[in-house]
């Protein structure tokens, strides 16, 4: 059972998983080498980010609620004895704070047309002026997938090397569901694609 020591890397000849590398950062902060949060902050914040986007915050909410946590974590390091176990503790740390973030969002905000979405996945106006136009043909086709799918491909399809353990806690979803649902809603979107003459012709 691993403690305060430094988390457990795996055998050498498989690569250290996200959590894994989480744990090693967040024990060599707690040992004193500041530096290693900034190192924990960017090998995490792809995935809450995303985690908090899956369940129901607009950008800035997801902003707001990953450097909310990041903050908590700093004052409870403390509480979490076992370093291994700090990518967990932020993503469901993420999860339960974008669910109030949401819920207050939709109690607050009036939309008479019924159109507000705040998990979007198609990104903004602001960023849709730069993209190509072959990009806003993947981002239209990847909104028109399943809530479920648009989660998944946000947090597996865009993270680097996410760990599977801790997307199973932030989706609610078996750990070995996650690769066959996975390859389900890819091929959903190649589909969708290859129907659409307008991405053929580029």
């Amino acid at each position: 059972m691993l403690t305060d020591d430094e988390p457990d890397v795996g055998l050498a000849d498989d690569p250290p998983s996200l959590g894994d590398r989480a744990g090693a950062c967040f024990h060599r902060y707690r040992e004193g080498q500041d530096q290693a949060l900034g190192e924990l902050v960017d090998l995490a914040t792809p995935l809450l980010w995303n985690v908090a986007r899956a369940h129901g915050c607009d950008r800035e909410q997801a902003e707001d609620v990953v450097q909310d946590v990041w903050i908590r974590l700093v004052d409870r390091a403390a509480d979490i004895r076992d370093s291994g176990a700090v990518l967990g503790w932020l993503v469901v740390s993420v999860k339960r704070e974008s669910w109030r973030t949401a819920r207050v969002s939709r109690r607050t905000t009036y939309d008479p047309t019924g159109t507000v979405d705040p998990g979007e996945t198609e990104p903004g106006p602001e960023v849709a002026t730069i993209l190509t136009e072959r990009q806003q043909l993947l981002w239209g086709a990847v909104n028109e997938l399943s809530e479920r799918c648009r989660q998944l491909l946000r947090i597996v399809a865009f993270c680097d090397r996410p760990d599977y353990d801790e997307i199973s806690a932030a989706l609610s979803m078996p750990r070995g569901s996650i690769g066959p649902t996975r390859g389900r809603c890819l091929d959903k979107l190649r589909q969708s694609l290859a129907a659409d003459e307008r991405w053929e012709d580029r």
